[in-house]
């Protein structure tokens, strides 16, 4: 069974004061929910089950997108306190929905054309972790992580001088494996740490992607992204 998460639950600080009525995942790209365009996108390559973290208005994106009927999929929600678990730590709280086998992971603010077939098919033994990597936006130009000529995924740019660090782009394929140090953690707990020390024994990939990609973080970045597609 195909599954996925959708990290769903962040405030959207920087994009007040549209997220003090709205949770950011259903901010409007081409007028439809920014998160519909990902459930979209991973039920047409045969996503059978998505799971869905909220903390800030999150009974609003249960009321828009119910149980997931209307694109043939099951959505399920980990409901998480006002102020969110973060990255692992919302991952960590939905393991019990998410199951034994590896699973999709993408950052509900994010826009893009990534075709999500690329991650189902693909073997994680022995990695735990499969990132997408996406050239440096203006906004973060110093980037994240490095790719390796062999596939592997440094933190360092020193393994990686000619092409330099790239940006997470907040897609990957996770393995429950990668959080086994931390359980039976509950709390908030970041996710960049977990991948940094998984990438220090060799257990992350990577693929670099030059396909459509936006992190909309910010009510300008929302707006240059709306200027763009108008195009």
């Amino acid at each position: 069974m195909k599954k996925a998460m959708i990290l769903a639950a962040g405030r959207g600080e920087r994009m007040r004061p549209l997220t003090d009525h709205l949770p950011k995942p259903l901010v409007e790209v081409q007028g439809k929910p920014l998160i519909e365009h990902h459930i979209e996108r991973l039920a047409a390559v045969g996503v059978e089950d998505i799971i869905i973290n909220h903390a800030h208005l999150g009974h609003l994106i249960e009321a828009q997108l119910g149980d997931g009927h209307q694109w043939g999929i099951n959505i399920h929600y980990s409901a998480e306190n006002s102020g969110g678990l973060e990255t692992a730590g919302g991952i960590i709280q939905a393991l019990p929905l998410l199951g034994h086998a590896p699973f999709v992971v993408v950052n509900g603010d994010v826009w893009t054309d990534f075709d999500f077939c690329r991650l189902l098919g693909k073997s994680l033994e022995p990695s735990w972790a499969h990132l997408v990597l996406v050239d440096n936006p203006a906004h973060h130009p110093s980037g994240d992580f490095a790719l390796l000529a062999q596939g592997a995924v440094s933190e360092s740019a020193v393994e990686a001088p000619c092409s330099g660090l790239l940006t997470y782009s907040g897609i990957a394929l996770v393995s429950p494996a990668l959080f086994a140090s931390v359980l039976p953690f509950a709390g908030r707990l970041a996710l960049a740490p977990l991948l940094c020390e998984a990438m220090r024994a060799g257990r992350v990939t990577g693929e670099y992607f030059s396909g459509e990609w936006a992190d909309i973080g910010t009510l300008d970045r929302w707006h240059a992204l709306q200027a763009k597609l108008a195009e």
